[in-house]
């Protein structure tokens, strides 16, 4: 059993559940046995061996001021790292665990995005919600609850903010399944923490002890899973030693009604934020982003991701973006303000943990030296009018002021990156400190200065005086000059070209100097300590500059994107009404020669079909439409002539599939899944984009669902819907169900060729032009060729020769690899079954050649169960002879298709027969 050092390590480790310790023993930190060789591999360190007990294990260490860089790149891994500092006691020094560093608990972030802690709790009982969930981003103090309805909206939420660390509490931490749909939507990590951290009583006590007894009232928490969530994310961060609580000064609680339901599919579809490569460029983000500060950007995410429902709050940040793109002047000015603001809000969580340094007080003090500048930028302006000004009142000027004063009147222009070092304070900052960094400096004058004074008193030549840790202060002198040295010398060491000495007075000067040093260190870091308690103490103030910072950041990212871009200001209503002039696609439009197209849906035409050919826009012409709302609804300008925009309460989208086998779900069930989410989440307030649907499954199944879903969308959920299909029997819905119209992308056609125009017109297409598609991607010619003799021919209802390779030939020719005409395989394919028949012209059966009854496996084949009679179908004599051979239930389908009136019967009926006449007949097979 290891003892010393190594078994004080592993007795550490022990204590907590972190994956790796990082021991401090003197000036490194040290990591032993496993964890050694786990750092060294991550992290490319050398591994060295340490003796114990008789036994070698691995160690690996880094310098005390180079931990951080490696824990948070250990953390950014998944690993949980726990920190064990050095102090003194009487007996020498001890160790103890600190902190453990989790993914949500990580301070050290090198991007500015986000990075949320999340707890959810689920009550007792059968899976599917309510569900408590409690977000708190530690770099900034943000703390945000609420209790959403089911498992689809917890999902959107998790998505919407990506945390990086989740608490699942003890129902939900059981749910296999629901924490496997999390993995697969997250980047982050799931960490189990003390299931009584979640009870009500001891949750509710924490939050109290937070946020003040009556917090939760006063900001409208009524949800006691809300809350218990809320307790387990204080909880965890005190446990882990973050020591940012004291940047934890405010709740938040949000609710369903707050924020347009943009759920994590939707997302995904309309490339928020990342594209479907998983790329930020090319994002709806990426675009409208021209912020210049890490909280600028970080807020005007939040704005795209979570659009807001309330009416007054948008339209008043639509009159800051209008006021902002229309004073292009005060808006570089503001612009070029904001650009030297630092990040006030993580700024003040490292204040309140105790890990910021002078330079971080630095950045504090510079950023609150440009409130007054804002302030001036905006006044005697178009903006001083505008709601700008107002956002800039909430500025509380004089607390700024006092503060700003003190870091101006403490720390010094340049100060070291170490804390302990000196030189961190201002001279004249502190009475007692500079008396002090006087003397120290007299000392050091004495030293600097008797290198000099020795060569004058003794007449010595090669002579200097300096420091080292083994030898402390030494003069040095020349070989050559050595044995002329003063009877007071005392020989310490001999060197080649010379030798060091010291005297009684050297050695009590460098015992001031040294008793000196420690005494300005430990008064400069005292003093220094004191200043951070108070910038700490301040945290409050620096988030309430930074939120305001990052909000005209935003406002003015926005307007700068508007003003360049040629969009217009929506017009907001309350009522169910999407009216886009010359609406664009914002982020198609910058790398093409965009061709805008108007839209209008309302309550007399609330469900478009949407019908044209592949690659001609439909797509995108749908995706502007959900991106116009969406932007309008965060605020922003709109790319459109013009835009009258009635608000939604959800945007849900179901646009192409990536196929999941993977998971076990096919695209075919991917597609059915987000078609079910919608059909139970959309309401009549919600804008719905469907982009095919039924198409990864046989035609009559996927036309019969497509069918049923316009159906239920128009006539139960009554939601504004646009949805592209190519099966061009749903056009015909619109003359039965009031509110549906169809509309197409026109394609011009002239001598054989084709050109898609991209603009949209009423009515539906009778084409989709897919040999048209496939000749632009590349097919090769004789396969697009012979798509257009089959076309053609199916069109015309006409026999298809379906060409075969008897023994390896074609259809034309003759000799090796072409075959001859007796190789071709003649065959009819028959519309109205779908399936191969038998030839109109030769009466050759399919797949017999020489005109036999007989299939290619010798067995007997069978005509389509409502082959039509008449010259297609052979003689009268041929096909009683052919019913012969039909068994009883093909002959009964046979019957009751003759009895069908199709001029009589509604669609849908008919589609539901013919399914039900496939099953009978598939049985029979």
């Amino acid at each position: 059993m290891a003892t010393g050092i190594v078994g004080e390590f592993l007795d550490l480790k022990a204590e907590t559940d972190a994956d790796v310790l990082a021991m401090q023993c003197g000036d490194f930190y040290e990591f032993f046995a496993d964890d050694a060789e786990l750092v060294a591999d991550e992290l490319d360190l050398t591994v060295s061996q340490k003796s114990s007990h008789g036994s070698s294990y691995p160690m690996a260490g880094v310098p005390l001021s180079e931990l951080t860089p490696y824990v948070k790149a250990l953390v950014e891994r998944g690993y949980r790292v726990a920190v064990a500092d050095q102090y003194e006691t009487d007996d020498g020094h001890a160790r103890e665990v600190t902190r453990v560093v989790t993914p949500g608990t990580l301070l050290e972030t090198a991007d500015d995005d986000a990075r949320y802690l999340a707890a959810v709790v689920r009550e007792d009982g059968e899976a599917g919600g309510p569900y408590g969930l409690a977000l708190a981003d530690v770099t900034t103090g943000r703390f945000l609850v609420t209790e959403v309805d089911d498992e689809s909206d917890l999902r959107a939420e998790l998505y919407r903010f990506d945390p990086a660390e989740v608490l699942p509490g003890p129902r939900v931490r059981n749910d296999d399944r629901l924490l496997g749909a999390v993995r697969e939507d997250l980047s982050g990590s799931i960490s189990v923490f003390d299931a009584e951290a979640f009870a009500p009583g001891r949750a509710k006590h924490a939050v109290r002890e937070q946020f003040g007894r009556e917090t939760a009232d006063s900001v409208g928490v009524d949800s006691d899973l809300a809350l218990r969530a809320a307790g387990a994310v204080l909880g965890y961060v005190e446990e882990t030693g973050a020591g940012v609580l004291a940047s934890m000064t405010r709740l938040t609680a949000y609710g369903d009604g707050d924020h347009v339901d943009v759920d994590a599919t939707t997302q995904r579809n309309l490339e928020l934020t990342e594209t479907m490569r998983g790329e930020s460029e090319g994002s709806l983000f990426e675009t409208v982003d021209h912020t210049v500060t890490a909280a600028g950007g970080r807020l005007l995410r939040e704005w795209l991701t979570r659009p807001r429902r309330d009416r007054v709050a948008l339209d008043r940040r639509l009159d800051a973006v209008e006021a902002l793109a229309a004073a292009a002047l005060a808006r570089d000015r503001l612009r070029e303000t904001l650009g030297d603001a630092y990040d006030l809000e993580r700024l003040a969580a490292r204040a309140t943990s105790g890990s910021a340094g002078a330079r971080e007080l630095l950045s504090v003090r510079d950023t609150l030296a440009l409130v007054p500048a804002m302030l001036d930028a905006v006044d005697g302006t178009p903006l001083a009018e505008s709601p700008v000004a107002e956002v800039l009142e909430g500025l509380d000027r004089e607390r700024a002021r006092a503060l700003h004063g003190e870091l101006a009147d403490a720390l010094a222009d340049d100060p070291p990156k170490a804390k302990t070092q000196g030189g961190l304070l201002r001279e004249g900052y502190d009475d007692e400190l500079d008396e002090l960094i006087a003397s120290h400096e007299e000392a050091l004058e004495w030293l600097d200065t008797l290198a000099e004074r020795e060569k004058r008193r003794h007449g010595l030549s090669h002579v200097t005086v300096d420091r080292n840790k083994t030898d402390g202060y030494y003069i040095q002198v020349g070989k050559s000059v050595a044995d002329q040295v003063p009877e007071g010398y005392r020989e310490i060491k001999t060197l080649k070209n010379s030798k060091r000495f010291v005297t009684d007075e050297l050695a009590e000067r460098e015992r001031e100097v040294l008793r000196l040093e420690e005494a300005r260190g430990e008064l400069e870091y005292e003093l220094f300590e004191a200043l951070r308690e108070r910038v700490a103490s301040d945290a409050a103030l620096l988030q309430d500059v930074g939120r305001v910072v990052a909000e005209v950041d935003a406002l003015a990212s926005l307007a700068t994107h508007a003003a360049g871009n040629d969009w217009t200001r929506p017009e907001l209503t309350d009522e169910r009404r999407l009216d886009v002039e010359a609406g664009r696609h914002p982020v198609v439009e910058r790398t093409t020669d965009f061709v805008p197209n108007d839209l209008r849906l309302d309550d007399e035409r609330g469900f478009l079909i949407v019908t044209g050919p592949n690659m001609s826009g439909k797509s995108t012409y749908m995706r502007q439409a959900a991106l116009i709302q969406l932007l309008a609804q965060a605020g922003s300008f709109v790319p459109a002539r013009a835009a009258e925009v009635g608000l939604v309460d959800g945007i849900y989208t179901r646009v192409g599939a990536l196929d999941e086998l993977a998971q076990g779900r096919s695209t075919f069930m991917v597609e059915m899944q987000e078609l079910s989410n919608i059909l139970h989440s959309a309401t009549a307030d919600s804008l719905v984009i469907l982009d095919e649907v039924g198409r990864g499954t046989a035609t009559y199944d996927g036309i019969s669902i497509a069918w049923a879903a316009t159906e239920y969308l128009h006539n139960e959920v009554r939601a504004r819907t646009l949805f592209a299909t190519h099966y061009h029997e749903l056009t015909t819905l619109a003359d039965h169900l009031p509110s549906v119209e169809n509309v197409h992308v026109a394609v011009d056609e002239r001598d054989g060729e084709v050109t898609f125009l991209r603009t949209v017109r009423e009515g539906p297409t009778n084409r989709s032009y897919g040999v048209h598609v496939a000749d632009l991607a590349g097919i090769p010619a004789p396969v697009v060729g012979r798509a257009d003799e089959v076309l053609d021919r199916l069109r015309a209802e006409k026999a298809i020769e379906a060409k075969g390779s008897g023994s390896g030939a074609g259809a034309e020719g003759s000799g090796p690899g072409t075959g001859s005409d007796e190789d071709t395989k003649q065959v009819v394919f028959d519309l109205s079954s779908g399936s191969f028949a038998g030839d109109r012209d030769s009466g050759a059966a399919a797949g017999s050649p020489d005109g036999s009854n007989e299939g290619r496996n010798g067995t007997e084949p069978e005509p389509a169960a409502n082959a039509p009679s008449g010259p297609a179908a052979g003689s009268e004599t041929a096909e009683a002879a052919a019913a012969d051979r039909l068994g009883p239930e093909t002959r009964a389908v046979i019957e009751e298709l003759s009895g069908v009136d199709v001029e009589a019967t509604a669609p849908v009926e008919l589609l539901a027969r013919v399914q039900e006449w496939q099953e009978r007949l598939g049985e029979r097979r």
